[in-house]
């Protein structure tokens, strides 16, 4: 039977995480309740009344957007710098405490490919945070459009897919701890004004406590089409997750369409399954964007697609961990290996299970509980029954802990 494992609010082990992180260097170093000032000083806290003046009193005309956290609006600050405050949904669950501690974390996790928090604002029984505006909005807005694509040719894409390669590992293996997104997609991709990709929407993260590998949850938060299925079935959660859902991207910015697309032939509806049988033929280049303007790096192209593959594999183990996949795209010499059939079982549709074998969630080792019964398994198959609309998940406002021993 898998040990037991544990998730609890931030704030019930911030104390631990700030002894912890404070004897290599302080997390919290220099981080104090810091006044509710309008942001200055360093502090992360804004007042209300500057949020109200800079969106126009939270004006529709303002509203960038909708989504499972609440709504986003648009903001010029008095210095006039231009900012997005996304205004956390009222039904949230998560206290005041922990979605203070909550920032204090997120201040810290500081890298060129991941948005940068900018504050927060917590009063009138409302919860805000407070990001840098970007006018090209986000990259699905971008990709998935007939017109705007053209403004992302091979080199750009390239970049891009290199920069998102950037973050997972900064997320996964350099941040102050180490954090499993839980929802990388397009749509959670910011671009800057020269289109360099900003990973953002930290709402589902978790946290892993030390060198903790895996955890099992049955809170099954992600997207549609992006889900792992080791994950969507049986609530397998690892780094391994997060580099599925990078693969699935990797093959959308490919190819300039979405990773599930009902309007196309019935072989190309799946971009995963699609893209696995011109592999299998040899004809893996014909997955690329055929409005790419100014031609493709061929060898990049192949590159890519071999790598949008290989992240996808249906055993966890054979898939790469960040670290390598930053490495096959930023060395000219590195030779990948030849993927196997990736998991197009598992991601698409609905899943369903009434037995219990070892090889349930199509992951091969490691994914597997022997001992599960029955009626775990179906409950697990249940949650898999509204998979698709589990991007509104409550979970999305707040940040896990997860807690757990080496070994199952």
């Amino acid at each position: 039977m898998a040990p037991p494992s544990a998730s609890w609010s931030w704030a019930a082990t911030c104390g631990w995480c700030g002894r912890r992180r404070k004897s290599g260097g302080g997390i919290f170093a220099g981080d104090d309740d810091g006044g509710t000032g309008g942001g200055g000083g360093g502090g992360i806290f804004i007042d209300l009344p500057v949020l109200e003046a800079a969106t126009a009193g939270f004006s529709d005309l303002n509203l960038l957007g909708r989504g499972g956290f609440g709504p986003v609006y648009k903001g010029v600050l008095g210095s006039g710098e231009e900012i997005a405050v996304k205004k956390l949904s009222l039904e949230s669950r998560q206290g005041v405490r922990e979605f203070l501690n909550e920032v204090r974390l997120l201040l810290k996790v500081q890298h060129r490919n991941l948005v940068s928090l900018l504050g927060c604002c917590a009063a009138s029984g409302q919860k805000m945070l407070v990001y840098p505006f970007f006018p090209n909005g986000s990259l699905d807005h971008i990709l998935f459009d007939r017109d705007k694509r053209a403004q992302l040719d091979w080199p750009k894409r390239y970049q891009i897919i290199l920069g998102l390669a950037r973050g997972l590992l900064y997320l996964h293996e350099e941040s102050p701890v180490k954090i499993i997104h839980r929802d990388i997609k397009a749509s959670n991709v910011l671009l800057d004004e020269k289109l360099n990709p900003k990973i953002s929407d930290f709402g589902m993260a978790r946290l892993f406590l030390e060198d903790a590998s895996h955890v099992n949850t049955f809170r099954i938060s992600g997207t549609y089409g992006y889900m792992a299925p080791e994950y969507a079935m049986n609530g397998y959660l690892s780094t391994k997750t997060d580099v599925f859902s990078f693969g699935m991207l990797v093959l959308e910015i490919v190819s300039g369409r979405k990773n599930i697309d009902r309007r196309l032939d019935d072989e190309k509806v799946d971009l995963l399954n699609y893209t696995w049988k011109l592999w299998e033929e040899g004809r893996s280049l014909e997955t690329l964007d055929p409005g790419l303007s100014g031609g493709w790096d061929e060898d990049e192209a192949a590159l890519c697609v071999q790598l949008g593959l290989l992240c996808c594999q249906a055993v966890v183990s054979e898939r790469p961990d960040m670290y390598s996949v930053h490495l096959m795209l930023s060395s000219g010499s590195f030779t990948l290996p030849r993927p196997g059939k990736p998991a197009i079982h598992g991601r698409v549709g609905r899943w369903i299970s009434t037995t219990t074998t070892p090889s349930a969630s199509g992951s091969g080792s490691g994914t597997t509980n022997t001992n599960t019964s029955n009626t775990t398994d179906t409950t697990r198959a249940s949650a898999g029954l509204v998979l698709e609309g589990i991007a509104e998940d409550e979970s999305r406002n707040s940040i896990s802990v997860s807690f757990t021993t080496e070994g199952r």
